[in-house]
């Protein structure tokens, strides 16, 4: 049966090829666009003040390379960096040239328990989001002593998800599992198949989730099949499908 992958862009383009490499069938529809965010100017002062600097998504650093753009500037060298998860955190030190901690459950929670944003009362602490999210992170730092400040470096807009063209086209291709990667899209694509009265098939269906947040949400809204993968990276998503079929070929 047909894979509906909600990741967007080439992420999820990504995701989708190596689900189909792996045997299965993978329908991408991303629910959100995610552009840069060019209309905030205070990014560079931010990141010339920070003494920790956090990442929420790979989104997050591909929106300040591109702010970055022909700036004369560069990603500082005297602040301890984070990323909420491990692909997060490569592609920041990639992009910053340098070392990069994460935790080994992709979530804000375990990201608080790292040991470096333990004694942070003082610190100027920096997070590099989307338009909103991740206030856990920035309520319980600030409650340890830290000054935290948001720079919303891209923005996220939902996509229209209709009954006609939508929702009637997974059902008629069979789809059977669907992996989301937020809170934010699993909410859009809840209210979308409310609006289209659709919410016994929806809620039949396989959820692939990345995080025990998002597997309490699913569960409050009524899905009935909910899997953690424990993380957002492709690897995570695609080992936690592999894991639930058969019929895909595992990683040799």
């Amino acid at each position: 049966m047909p894979i509906l992958v909600a990741r967007p862009g080439s992420s999820g383009e990504l995701l989708c090829q190596s689900i189909r490499d792996s045997g299965g069938i993978a329908l991408h529809f991303p629910f959100v666009e995610i552009k840069t965010n060019t209309k905030n100017t205070n990014w560079l002062n931010s990141l010339k003040k920070a003494d920790i600097i956090i990442a929420v998504s790979q989104y997050a650093v591909s929106g300040i390379q591109e702010l970055f753009g022909n700036e004369k500037a560069s990603w500082p060298k005297g602040c301890i960096y984070l990323g909420v998860g491990q692909k997060t955190a490569h592609e920041l030190s990639k992009a910053s040239q340098q070392n990069v901690h994460y935790p080994e459950i992709s979530d804000s929670e375990h990201l608080l328990q790292l040991p470096e944003l333990h004694q942070v009362k003082g610190k100027n602490i920096i997070i590099l989001r989307g338009n909103g999210g991740r206030e856990l992170i920035e309520q319980t730092l600030t409650s340890r002593g830290a000054r935290v400040n948001y720079e919303e470096v891209y923005v996220r807009t939902k996509l229209p998800i209709s009954f006609q063209s939508d929702i009637k086209q997974w059902q008629d291709s069979h789809i059977d599992t669907l992996i989301v990667t937020s809170g934010e899209q699993l909410e859009h694509l809840v209210s979308s198949v409310v609006l289209a009265h659709e919410t016994p098939w929806l809620f039949k269906q396989t959820l692939i989730v990345p995080s025990e947040r998002i597997l309490q949400q699913a569960k409050d809204y009524g899905f009935l099949h909910i899997t953690n993968a424990k993380g957002a990276s492709n690897t995570q998503l695609l080992a936690a499908l592999q894991r639930l079929r058969i019929g895909l070929k595992h990683d040799q």
